[in-house]
């Protein structure tokens, strides 16, 4: 979600590709969950996907290198810069879904899939790609709008019902989880060192989510009380699997459908399945004051600022050290509750915080590392 965080993040989309979405000689990216990550994801590898995701005329990034826009580069770490902005902005878009509390969050996802409509449908004009994509690829773009979807309104919903930081350093979970979905469905390699990072994930989880038959029944640094906060922690994690089934989808799509649909079905279908959730549950209403209509509108430009700013990053900068920095996502995380929320996190969420980045982290250096051996061998 945007924006994370994760607005954050289309479900940058993220990225922001996984060690199961990349091929062997491709820099592995660890990201988070957010719907404007999972958009990332989508784009192709190609020239004119380049050219017009630098123009910020669509919501993706592209999740590899471009040597020709790094020799351009004269400004050591200008890569990094642009994903501390990326994080930032997209750690911004959260806050703001937080502050909407009167709004559903399925109503939310409705609002940001209309405004990410407004850039996809010209470039897809343009492009000439259709709207449909290849018969036989049909139902991957179905699976991949649904999945991508589902987890922007879990997430969106896990924002409003638990501090920011403990939402955003769930989101942080999706890399583990899209190794794990990848061995199972892809049948990719799943190492001891994946299933290490796992175990360690799940463990920040816990401490995050602090159940009661574990932790007691303290409701100190809550939002409300223990039900609140274990509902929004199992929206987090729920949201963080389907963002990693979205990554997986992504990965079985490859390059053979063309990146602007895979966005295209990712915001009709989203619209369709928010406007759908807010029928059943009945909760459908406009923003009652006009705060609320314009932090609805921050959400849709913060979410691509930070899709802009990480489709830069990572034209000029490896993707290993992308991934890694855009644990600052949680750092902004925590900087902004405490600081617009006047909610200091506890030392619960700190301990998930640190094993949950220990986490994502490592597993980008991992495959990082795995990715550059294979590269010198060849």
């Amino acid at each position: 979600m945007g924006g994370g965080g994760a607005v954050t993040a289309e479900p940058q989309e993220p990225e922001l590709l996984e060690p199961a979405l990349q091929a062997p000689e491709e820099e592995s990216l660890q990201l988070s969950g957010r719907p404007e990550e999972e958009a990332a994801a989508a784009a192709a590898v190609d020239p004119a996907a380049s050219q017009i995701a630098a123009g910020g005329c669509c919501l993706f990034a592209v999740p590899n290198e471009n040597p020709e826009a790094k020799k351009k580069v004269t400004c050591p770490g200008l890569g990094l810069f642009y994903t501390l902005l990326s994080a930032f902005f997209f750690s911004v878009a959260s806050l703001l879904v937080k502050k909407i509390q009167d709004i559903h969050s399925a109503e939310i996802s409705a609002f940001r899939c209309v405004f990410q409509m407004l850039f996809v449908l010209p470039s897809l004009i343009y492009e000439k790609t259709g709207f449909l994509g290849p018969k036989g690829k049909r139902i991957f773009l179905v699976l991949r709008g649904i999945f991508g979807s589902t987890a922007m309104i879990l997430l969106y919903y896990a924002f409003q019902l638990m501090p920011i930081a403990d939402a955003t350093v769930i989101t942080f979970t999706t890399p583990v989880f899209t190794s794990l979905f990848a061995w199972i469905y892809l049948k990719e390699k799943y190492s001891v060192w994946d299933l290490f990072f796992t175990i360690f994930a799940i463990a920040g989880v816990i401490l995050i989510a602090r159940p009661p038959f574990l932790f007691g029944y303290s409701t100190a640094g809550l939002e409300e009380n223990h039900s609140y906060h274990l509902r929004g922690a199992l929206a987090a994690i729920c949201g963080a699997m389907f963002a990693a089934l979205t990554l997986v989808i992504l990965r079985k799509v490859g390059k053979s459908v063309h990146h602007l649909l895979s966005i295209w079905y990712y915001v009709v279908i989203g619209l369709l399945e928010s406007i759908i959730v807010l029928i059943v549950v009945g909760d459908w209403r406009l923003p009652h004051c006009g705060i609320d209509r314009l932090f609805l509108l921050l959400i849709g430009l913060f979410g691509l600022g930070g899709q802009i700013f990480l489709t830069k990053a990572l034209q000029v900068e490896k993707a290993g050290p992308v991934a890694i920095m855009r644990t600052m996502d949680i750092v902004f995380a925590f900087l902004l509750q405490i600081i617009f929320l006047n909610k200091i996190p506890t030392w619960w969420t700190v301990s998930g915080a640190l094993c949950v980045v220990a986490s994502s982290s490592g597993a980008a250096i991992h495959k990082w590392y795995q990715n550059s051996q294979v590269r010198h061998q060849c």
